[in-house]
């Protein structure tokens, strides 16, 4: 969606003041979600500015905030040079990822085989985020202290699953679609989180050899480790 003002006049900016609003405004966390955006940014190549919006609702819930995202997640992102000089905003990081792609021309093939990259981003959005995160509620923060086993085991099996999917399609490739795309920045941040959550253990990552290494791989790039680290987690 578009907006019709400068970004130094979007209600935002009264929190998060911008100091180059004429370049990318990007307003993220570095969770598994928030470092897709960052990291693609690098990747491209692209100005911007990132201002750190921590997971409190403070930040997330703050009028401010809501002003560009109504569904109180990052990340979020604001460009004020978008299609035909529109300003865009936007929220939710696969539609982000698909935008900056776009945008430039990189990292999503045309054709027929921007469907493939497309296919794994879904697959990413809809599964592995989703299950991951449940799994880790159950594991490591809340849902730990639920004596009822079955929720976990539940994602735990179902993260198995999609570990067992991405595993057996990265047998013979060194990236999901192609060459290197935002599928791929899509889904080894969440495959990273693993760790973070305590459940590489319970989800068989040890037994696994093409998922790993493909984790290895991702994070060997420069601009990944530059983007792990976008915002700051402490301000």
């Amino acid at each position: 969606m578009t907006i019709q003002t400068p970004i130094s006049s979007h209600p935002i900016t009264a929190r998060w003041p911008a100091a180059r609003p004429d370049t990318i405004q990007l307003y993220s966390f570095p969770t598994p979600n928030g470092v897709k955006v960052s990291i693609a940014l690098e990747e491209l190549g692209l100005n911007y500015e990132a201002h750190r919006v921590t997971l409190s609702d403070a930040d997330v819930k703050s009028p401010e905030f809501l002003s560009l995202n109504p569904n109180n997640k990052i990340p979020a992102l604001i460009d004020p040079n978008g299609p035909g000089g529109e300003t865009v905003e936007l929220f939710e990081s696969g539609a982000i990822l698909i935008y900056l792609a776009e945008k430039t021309g990189k990292l999503m093939p045309e054709g027929a085989a921007k469907y493939d990259v497309l296919k794994w981003l879904m697959f990413q959005m809809g599964g592995l985020g989703p299950m991951f995160g449940q799994l880790g509620y159950f594991v490591k923060f809340a849902g730990k202290d639920i004596e009822d086993p079955r929720p976990r085991e539940r994602y735990q099996a179902e993260a198995k699953r999609l570990l067992a999917v991405l595993e057996g399609h990265l047998s013979d490739r060194e990236w999901m679609a192609g060459d290197y795309s935002i599928a791929d920045i899509a889904i080894a941040p969440w495959l990273r989180q693993l760790e973070a959550y305590g459940i590489k253990d319970m989800v068989g990552w040890n037994a696994l050899t093409h998922a790993p290494a493909y984790l290895d791989r991702f994070l060997a790039r420069p601009a990944v480790q530059r983007g792990l680290n976008i915002p700051a987690r402490e301000g």
